[in-house]
C-alpha cells in the first residue's frame, strides 16, 4: 500500500527524535497492509543492527528486529542451544501458527508482533508464556523493562508510552528449562489462531509443582494464572472462570466469544493433565 502522507524516512533507534506524526518501522509488514492517513515520518529501525539472538546463563535475548524467520532457524531441534531448555521447544510451534506469507515470514519482526498487540500474535503468546519482559527505550534517554503479559493490555493496545520502542525480549533461563505444553485452535486448516494456551510446569518455582498457564488468542489480552498441581477439572474451570470475564473474550470473525471460552476451558484441561505430576 502506498503511504502518500509520509514525508520523510529517518534511520535511527534514538526515541529523542521522535515526534507527533512518527512511527517505528521494523518489518512494516502490519503498517504497509493497513497504511494511515496520519503519520508524517517513519523512524526505521532497519539499520539497527542488534544481534538477532543471544543466549546467556541469564536466559535468551531476542532483539525487537529480530525476524520470524530467524527466530524459526534458532528453534531447529539441532541446535545444540536446545539442550537442556525444553521450552525452546515452543519457538517453532509459535512460529507455525502466524498466517504467514513467504513476506510476513522474511520480514515481520518479533517485536513489532508484539507492538501490533493483535490477539492471534504468536510472539506475544511465546514471550507471555516463558515470563518475557520486553526492555524499552523511551524519549530523553529512559530505559525500563516491562512483562509482556502486561505490555499488551488489549486489541491492538499496549503500555508503550508516546515514542517508546521494543529493544528486546528477555526470556529467562528458568522458563527456558521448563517442560511445557501448547494447545492452538483455529475455525479453519491453517487459519488465524482462535485459542492458543501455554502450559509451564513450574517444578522449582511452586512448592508443589503446578503449572502457569498462558491464555492467549481467545482473549484480548494474556490471561496467565498459576494452577496447583492439588487442582482437578472443577478448580480449573473456576480458576479461569474468575480470571477471565466474559467481556475479556475476544469477538471477531475468527470465532465467538462464547466458542472461545468453551474451547479454552477444553484446552486447559488438556494441557492439566498432561503437565501434572505423575
Amino acid at each position: 500500500m502506498d503511504m502518500n502522507t509520509i514525508e520523510e524516512r529517518i534511520r535511527t533507534t534514538d526515541p529523542g527524535l521522535w515526534r507527533e506524526g512518527d512511527a517505528w518501522l521494523a518489518g512494516g509488514t502490519v503498517l504497509f497492509s493497513y497504511g494511515s492517513q496520519t503519520l508524517r515520518r517513519l523512524l526505521d529501525l532497519g539499520s539497527a543492527g542488534w544481534t538477532p539472538l543471544a543466549l546467556t546463563e541469564d536466559g535468551l535475548e531476542i532483539a525487537a528486529t529480530c525476524t520470524i524467520a530467524e527466530l524459526y532457524a534458532y528453534g531447529d531441534p539441532a541446535n545444540p542451544a536446545r539442550a537442556g531448555r525444553p521450552a525452546l521447544e515452543l519457538i517453532r510451534q509459535c512460529c507455525e501458527s502466524f498466517v504467514a506469507s513467504f513476506k510476513i515470514w522474511n520480514m515481520s519482526t518479533v517485536g513489532g508482533n508484539i507492538a501490533t498487540a493483535l490477539p492471534a500474535g504468536p510472539m506475544v503468546s511465546l514471550t507471555a508464556a516463558l515470563d518475557g519482559e520486553a526492555v524499552l527505550w523511551g524519549p530523553g534517554g529512559s530505559v525500563r523493562t516491562l512483562p509482556v503479559a502486561d505490555l499488551v493490555t488489549g486489541d491492538g493496545t499496549t503500555a508503550l508510552a508516546p515514542g517508546e520502542l521494543i529493544r528486546s525480549l528477555q526470556l529467562p533461563a528458568a522458563a527456558l528449562a521448563s517442560r511445557t505444553a501448547f494447545r492452538r485452535l483455529s475455525l479453519s486448516n491453517l487459519g488465524r489462531s482462535g485459542v492458543l494456551l501455554i502450559g509451564r510446569h513450574l517444578p522449582g518455582e511452586a512448592p508443589d509443582g503446578g503449572m502457569r498457564l498462558t491464555v492467549t488468542a481467545s482473549t484480548k489480552r494474556p490471561v496467565r494464572l498459576d494452577v496447583p498441581a492439588a487442582y482437578d477439572a472443577g478448580d480449573l474451570a473456576a480458576a479461569l472462570e474468575a480470571a477471565i470475564p466474559p467481556e475479556l473474550y475476544h469477538d471477531d470473525l475468527h470465532g465467538h466469544p462464547r466458542w472461545r471460552r468453551d474451547m479454552t476451558h477444553l484446552l486447559a484441561e488438556q494441557i492439566r493433565r498432561e503437565l501434572r505430576p505423575h
